[in-house]
């Protein structure tokens, strides 16, 4: 499958997906834990992918949507954006409504 194909697919099948540098449990860069950290906060389940294990997704997720940059939140189907802007919707109470909205109240994270 065409690597932006199943881009595609990970972003339209998973309400909430994080691209990211490692796992939630093992993040391999400070940006990626704490989006993933933000998430976790949020009391919501939500999908990863550990873009360092994934060369193709590494390669061609910032073309997607134009975002050069890891991780990469998307909440059905849409770029919310990375680290920063995650950063600033969980402390406005944003990050928490939107999230609760996209996956109901779940709580476990799996990789997408």
């Amino acid at each position: 499958m065409d690597p932006l194909e199943r881009i595609k697919q990970q972003v339209e099948s998973t309400p909430i997906v994080l691209y990211m540098k490692g796992t939630p449990q093992f993040p391999q860069c400070g940006f990626s834990s704490r989006t993933a950290q933000a998430l976790q906060n949020c009391g919501v389940e939500f999908g990863y992918v550990n873009v360092l294990a994934d060369q193709e997704v590494y390669e061609n997720l910032p073309a997607f949507a134009d975002w050069p940059t890891f991780p990469q939140l998307y909440i059905n189907g849409e770029l919310v954006g990375g680290c920063d802007i995650t950063l600033e919707l969980f402390q406005s109470g944003e990050l928490q409504k939107m999230a609760q909205a996209a996956a109901g109240s779940s709580e476990a994270s799996s990789e997408a």
